[in-house]
C-alpha cells in the first residue's frame, strides 16, 4: 500500500473513532466503535488498490452518516 493511501486510511479510521465518541448513548457509542475496529481489522490485509478505494469510499459514507446522527 502506498504511504499516502495508508495515511489516508489512518486519518479516516481516527475520524470515525473520534466522531463515534460523540454518541450520547453508551450502547450506540460502544457498538459503533466495535464495528469500526472490527471492519478495519477484517480488511487490514487487503492489497488490491481498487478494493481499498471501494472500502475507503464506504468508510467516508459511514462517517457522514455518523456525523449526521451525532
Amino acid at each position: 500500500m502506498a504511504a499516502s493511501s495508508r495515511a489516508q486510511v489512518l486519518r479516516l479510521y481516527r475520524a470515525l473513532l473520534r466522531e463515534s465518541q460523540r454518541f450520547s448513548s453508551y450502547n450506540y457509542r460502544t457498538y459503533a466503535i466495535r464495528r469500526i475496529r472490527d471492519a478495519f481489522r477484517e480488511n487490514k490485509n487487503v492489497k488490491d488498490s481498487e478494493k481499498i478505494e471501494e472500502l475507503v469510499n464506504k468508510a467516508k459514507a459511514n462517517l457522514e452518516v455518523i456525523h449526521r446522527q451525532v
